[in-house]
């Protein structure tokens, strides 16, 4: 029976805190029975899965409340936020995640179980939210989850994307794009805050005036405006007592209707502007190809940015603090340069909006940022036509025209008669069509640029950004990417997170260099057994999971070498591809010889305009189809291509691999998220001399990971004196062998036009190097397939990698970023299990 306060006839606060904040097993049952009964007006007996998930979370998200409004209340104006804006948080699944990060895991699971439900069900009920693509959105969502852990008062700011980037299927081989539909079911996780709204122009011109003060100013007339909502999602740190705040931005219509429109007849045209306006956050990354994509590009770049900064700006000002002391409220962290727009955005809200003269706001905006560089891919670096940028934001670029001409002018005085380097230097790129650099843009307007590896700060000041080194390189540092032990081990495998933790604590959880206490246990054969054992039961999940989605059984005492990335051929699939026909040609010579047998697994997404990715995709189910079919085959090598890679249906995948494939070109890849990932499930790498790969190697040691290929510097020496990749295939008969085989139809029914267009891509042009690294990886590859018949060797390897993680989790990275950059005092809340 509910208790009732006397006075008012309401149950009391004791039976409020009980039941709805309660962590025992008949308090969460009975809340998710209340928000059944009330929030979704279901009884149990109608009520579908999915009304059993959102009640839950619901139920989940009252336990997260308390905290959350503590930390809210401790946010005193002296205290500094970390704003961290990226374009993408690829924050995965959340259920399991926060059941775990609130330790009521067991007590959640009685409950659905009294109530005759599997809780595992409801969390496999859970859509991806499509809030991210790829590693930059990984990162990002580990980086929150260590700023949160480490009890760093954070606010994440990005687009509430209504589409996710696209649901992959394979059909023929071929991949098919359709709409990744994540809130058809409704998002129990999110706060919508329709009170939290700012206005973002676009378009139109700029009118200059002096002011009362005779102060010269300039006005800008949009062409058309639309406003950003603001979405909240709250994150939990595992065990503390902060709660941070992912705030998305979602694009709606001033005026989401005209009725005089309406009235007139026009009923479509009533409704414009609502479509216009909402595009701006319907999906992640649109085709930048035509003008159209690169034009809502830019624009949903600068919504989100411009959205983010005037809420800073709003709670700032709420501290009842001035303008000018803007940087004592917010530390911005700017990931990746889609982002850099921010600069010139504050500099127009401080000059325009507040202002602020022009010195005092340049000051203001160079204390205020600090920005991680992810590429040095051409392609990814943003650079935007001047016409294009003048008619999204004639505005900000008058704005960067004057940081340039303040700039250049620095320069002229210190490299006089250096016509060479002002080009180098400049934010607008002269060369042809006229473009604005917004790496350069940021790379001035920041305090601080973090490289996301050694190699990656060394190939950035050596390249690309060697006269912004030689000039600021104070600014220039390096802070390795890492990804979160929390996520990727104790929710992603947690049958090694439960050996680990029976082995050696639960420390390791919190503190990833407690890792390194499982070094010893390499030699314990009873640990090795168990570790094996582990491994074991992992594959046989992925054995189901492949054969429910693809129809193919696969062996899990197989060497399982997994290639799981996005598909681009800087990323190297197609030289996977050429080691697996050499295998397949070896058997089909020689059908009495020893194979260690192996499942070769791919999974990944590429852009459905990108013609050669397609392409290599088709090829690797082209091939899967031929050998998974051949009798002299069968029981040596399966391939296999998972369909629709995102966290959800990675998880599974991480936990299984023997071998990582970390091959990418060294020259184009810098970091490499995933291979940290694997690395931390226990699979061993075969890489190249990539960023992340280099410090992985020193850091586990070369006898635990299998190198191959050119280093940076034999590549560029190649390239330099001519690189013809003709003399590779005349000079190998094995690769001869496997090219003619491809270019000969017999992986494509005989058609010979197929796959002419790759193959030609790699005779005559091979711009990733493939046919120069074949034989190396062919060896190493082979090597890997001796030591794997030493399972007891395999398996110490595997636990030494795993050892050795520590370095390469985000809180050792979010610590770095905070004693080198940010500077900000954890936040200390007392955790009291919420």
């Amino acid at each position: 029976m509910r208790k009732k306060d006397k006075k008012l006839g309401l149950p009391s606060y004791q039976y409020y805190k009980d039941t709805h904040i309660g962590m025992s097993v008949e308090a969460i049952k009975q809340s998710v029975l209340d928000h059944l009964y009330f929030n979704l007006i279901k009884i149990p007996h109608t009520a579908t899965l999915n009304d059993w998930y959102m009640a839950l979370v619901y139920a989940l998200r009252d336990r997260m409340v308390k905290q959350w409004i503590k930390t809210l209340k401790n946010l005193t104006e002296d205290i500094k936020i970390i704003a961290y804006l990226s374009s993408e948080f690829l924050i995965g699944p959340q259920l399991e995640m926060n059941l775990l990060y609130l330790d009521i895991y067991k007590e959640v699971s009685q409950a659905f179980k009294e109530l005759g439900i599997d809780l595992k069900e409801l969390i496999k009920q859970e859509k991806e939210p499509g809030l991210g693509y790829g590693s930059i959105g990984r990162l990002a969502a580990c980086y929150l989850d260590s700023l949160t852990t480490l009890n760093i008062p954070t606010i994440g700011y990005g687009i509430f994307y209504e589409f996710g980037p696209f649901e992959q299927e394979i059909r023929d081989g071929w991949q098919i794009a359709k709409t990744e539909k994540w809130l058809l079911l409704g998002n129990p996780w999110e706060i919508l805050r329709p009170e939290v709204t700012y206005n973002v122009n676009f378009g139109g011109h700029t009118e200059s005036y002096y002011d009362e003060q005779d102060y010269f100013r300039v006005r800008w007339i949009p062409k058309f405006s639309i406003k950003g909502v603001a979405h909240d999602f709250p994150l939990l740190g595992y065990k503390v007592g902060i709660t941070n705040l992912l705030r998305l931005w979602k694009a709606e219509a001033i005026e989401s209707f005209d009725f005089e429109a309406f009235n007139k007849g026009d009923y479509f045209g009533a409704l414009c502007e609502k479509i216009a306006s909402e595009s701006i956050s319907k999906i992640l990354y649109p085709d930048d190809e035509p003008y159209s994509g690169k034009h809502l590009r830019l624009a949903q770049q600068y919504f989100f940015v411009s959205c983010a900064l005037q809420d800073m700006i709003r709670l700032h000002l709420l501290r009842w603090k001035n303008i000018e002391s803007f940087p004592t409220s917010f530390a911005v962290h700017l990931n990746n340069s889609d982002t850099a727009i921010a600069v010139a955005e504050l500099m127009r809200l401080l000059v325009d909006e507040h202002l602020v003269s022009w010195e005092k706001a340049w000051y203001i905006t160079q204390n205020t940022f600090s920005y991680t560089n992810h590429s040095v891919i051409p392609e990814n670096l943003e650079k935007w036509p001047v016409p294009l940028f003048a008619d999204i934001l004639p505005r900000h670029l008058e704005i960067i025209y004057e940081i340039n001409r303040r700039f250049l002018n620095e320069i002229c005085i210190k490299y006089p008669n250096d016509n060479d380097k002002l080009s180098r230097l400049s934010l607008i790129d002269e060369m042809d069509q006229k473009y604005v650099r917004m790496v350069h843009l940021v790379s001035l307007g920041s305090n601080a640029i973090n490289c996301v590896s050694s190699f990656h700060l060394k190939l950035l000041k050596d390249t690309f950004l060697s006269d912004f080194y030689e000039i600021y390189h104070e600014k220039f540092l390096n802070i390795t990417n890492g990804v979160s032990q929390r996520r990727w081990i104790l929710l992603n495998n947690r049958r090694l997170a439960e050996l680990i933790t029976n082995t050696i604590g639960d420390c390791w959880i919190n503190q990833p260099k407690e890792l390194k206490k499982l070094e010893p246990y390499a030699e314990d054969k009873d640990f090795l057994k168990k570790w094996m054992q582990t491994k074991y039961h992992n594959k046989s999940d992925l054995t189901e999971i492949i054969y429910n989605k693809t129809g193919n059984l696969v062996n899990p005492h197989s060497l399982f070498d997994i290639h799981m990335t996005r598909i681009h051929e800087y990323k190297r699939q197609h030289l996977n591809i050429l080691y697996i026909i050499t295998l397949f040609n070896r058997i089909k010579n020689n059908p009495q010889i020893e194979v260690t047998p192996r499942t070769f697994i791919f999974s990944g997404k590429t852009s459905p305009g990108y013609f050669i990715a397609n392409l290599i995709i088709k090829l690797i189910n082209s091939v899967a189809d031929v050998i998974n079919n051949d009798q002299d085959i069968a029981g040596r090598l399966k391939v296999i291509f998972l369909p629709n890679f995102n966290v959800k249906n990675s998880h599974k995948i991480y936990a299984s691999a023997d071998i990582s494939e970390q091959i990418a070109q060294p020259n184009r890849e810098i970091s490499g998220i995933g291979g940290i990932k694997f690395s931390m499930n226990g699979a061993l790498t075969i890489g190249t001399f990539t960023g992340l790969n280099t410090e992985l190697y020193e850091e586990i040691g070369a006898e635990n990971f299998f190198l191959f290929g050119m280093t940076p510097e034999e590549i560029s020496k190649l390239k330099y004196h001519g690189y013809n990749p003709i003399v590779y295939y005349n000079t190998n008969p094995n690769l001869k062998e496997v090219i003619n085989l491809i270019g000969s139809g017999f992986f494509s029914r005989r058609d010979v036009n197929l796959f002419k267009p790759l193959v030609d891509s790699l005779l005559c042009r091979d711009e990733q190097m493939v046919l120069a690294d074949y034989q190396s990886y062919v060896d190493c590859q082979d090597l890997i397939s001796t030591i794997f018949k030493d399972q007891e060797k395999w398996v110490k390897k595997s636990i030494l990698t795993v050892s050795h993680m520590g370095k390469f989790s985000s809180d050792r990275a979010i610590s770095e970023y905070n004693k080198k950059i940010w500077h900000i005092a954890p936040l200390k809340i007392d955790y009291d299990g919420i």
